[in-house]
């Protein structure tokens, strides 16, 4: 693995085949899967996740059927663990969840602190990807703990960068700075240049946060040098967005652009739809603030594009997933059937003719009711979880919606005074009067709301006619307003989405407060969450 850790995967794939090929001629299963396993990981260091899955699941199935021992079990729970690692990397958070449990219970039982901690470690990540920062905090707590004691540096490194990162989810900036310039100069100190790089660049987009722009540079710089020596280009990608969005905020947009038109060429060659959706969006922010009005809303609309391809993919994910699970479970019953075959053959030596018929009829008996009933419960399982998943995707489909619609209303309104404050300065009227007078009718277009209206019946059924029934003096206007209250949307949100003032959403919320009688003591958030 010498070439592997010096960042040459592939002279040591070149040396693992050789290696194979001569545990193989020695007979030596344990020393071939050895090499199984370092060739997955080394598979997953090139980013061929699907690759590396495929060879330990190889590498799992000769420990179930070739060795079976307490120590094949150990090897197959560190396996688990690392599949499900390789999992929540691909975005498959309940696979991911499912096979870290089933490791971290096979490993608790050898008493090996390290594979726990690094078992907690992946838990934390796949609670922080779902922003269960409160339970991520606790898993790498406990994990940081096991590395201080066993002294592994690199892993208590890596552990303080999530910790970093939780602790900023969780708002708590100055702790996440402390974490983060802990791993860093453990990083440092290991000469570990792209780990270094990302902690530097996690500490840039805190100090962004705390409006400490000039700290932000700082380490940006060093970020993007030691990136670009370990050619890690979404990682780079992501250290120049930032560094444009730093520029941006220092009112020197025309620097910001540059930077932020290098990170969107990295992002496009190596595919990060994220990255490349974040860069559009910054852009037309950058190009509105320079009066490139035109240019602005082309790369707003490129942001959309690539958001909606984004919540897409995310979709055909989940529906990958409810898949792989089914495929999972039916391999598994394949195996636990082929075990209970050979217990059935290793007996027929040790009882008689009509025992043997007799359990075989039993075990038949029990293998049919067995499997009528766990097809049961799984087609119910599976049929939730679908459930489930397509109403996950449609409360993310209706809260796009209303965000792009109120981001769109924005635009729109700011597009419009600055259409009135140059109609104002120059003499020619008629082209403005007709950019705001279309400004207008999109703004007013019915269309907009029907189209959120669908989206929000499929997503809070019998919501309208519910407020109906109970509070016929409801307005439309007013049916509006708490069908936007529903979604926690923020004033300045709602404001944008139904294109009047924030004062404007200040008074009618008092009249929609006397209107459902409800006195000051009580909320009226609470009332419409409860409808």
């Amino acid at each position: 693995m010498y070439f592997y850790n010096y960042g040459k995967p592939d002279s040591s794939f070149y040396h693992l085949k050789k290696a194979e090929s001569l545990y193989k001629s020695l007979n030596d299963f344990r020393g071939e899967n050895s090499v199984i396993y370092m060739m997955a990981i080394n598979q997953s260091g090139l980013g061929n996740l699907d690759e590396a899955l495929k060879i330990l699941e190889k590498y799992i199935a000769n420990y179930k059927t070739k060795v079976k021992d307490s120590s094949s079990l150990f090897q197959i729970g560190k396996a688990y663990s690392l599949r499900g690692d390789w999992q929540m990397q691909k975005g498959n958070f309940k696979m991911a969840l499912n096979d870290v449990l089933k490791g971290l219970r096979i490993i608790e039982k050898f008493n090996d602190p390290i594979r726990k901690a690094d078992a907690l470690s992946v838990l934390s990540s796949i609670e922080r990807a779902q922003k269960n920062f409160s339970k991520a905090l606790e898993y790498d707590l406990e994990a940081l703990q096991i590395y201080r004691d066993k002294n592994d540096k690199f892993y208590e490194a890596a552990t303080l960068n999530d910790l970093g990162l939780i602790y900023g989810g969780l708002k708590q900036k100055d702790s996440a700075i402390s974490s983060l310039e802990q791993s860093l100069a453990i990083f440092q100190k290991l000469n570990e240049p792209a780990s270094s790089g990302i902690a530097l660049m996690a500490i840039a987009g805190l100090y962004i946060q705390k409006g400490d722009y000039n700290s932000s540079l700082v380490n940006l710089e060093e970020s993007i040098s030691l990136l670009t020596s370990v050619g890690d280009k979404a990682k780079l990608s992501q250290a120049l967005l930032l560094k444009g969005i730093t520029k941006n905020k220092m009112n020197k947009p025309k620097q910001g652009l540059a930077h932020i038109n290098q990170a969107l060429d990295l992002a496009d060659s190596v595919s990060v739809l994220g990255l490349i959706s974040s860069g559009y969006q910054e852009r037309s922010a950058i190009h509105s603030k320079l009066g490139n009005y035109e240019t602005a809303l082309k790369d707003h609309k490129q942001f959309v594009i690539f958001k909606d391809s984004m919540f897409n993919i995310t979709k055909s994910k989940q529906i990958e997933e409810l898949r792989a699970i089914h495929d999972t479970e039916k391999k598994e019953q394949k195996i636990a059937l082929q075990d209970k075959e050979i217990m059935v053959l290793e007996q027929k030596a040790s009882i008689s003719n009509l025992q043997k018929l007799l359990l075989g009829i039993g075990l038949l008996l029990s293998l049919i009711g067995f499997y009528a009933i766990r097809q049961k419960m799984k087609r119910n399982k599976l049929e939730k979880e679908k459930v489930d998943a397509e109403l996950d995707f449609k409360k993310k489909e209706l809260t796009t919606h209303a965000l792009n619609l109120a981001r769109k209303n924005e635009t729109l309104e700011n597009l419009k005074s600055k259409a009135q404050e140059l109609k104002e300065k120059e003499n020619t009227t008629i082209g403005y009067n007709q950019l705001i007078q279309s400004i207008n009718f999109d703004l007013q277009d019915d269309n907009n709301w029907k189209n959120f209206s669908r989206y929000f019946e499929e997503v809070h059924k019998d919501f309208n006619s519910t407020v109906k029934a109970k509070y016929p003096q409801i307005t439309s206007n007013e049916l509006r307003l708490l069908a936007l209250l529903k979604m926690n949307l923020s004033s300045k949100e709602i404001a944008n989405i139904l294109n009047i003032s924030s004062e404007g959403i200040k008074k009618a919320r008092y009249r929609l407060r006397k209107k459902l009688n409800i006195t000051t003591e009580d909320s009226l958030q609470d009332l419409v969450l409860s409808l």
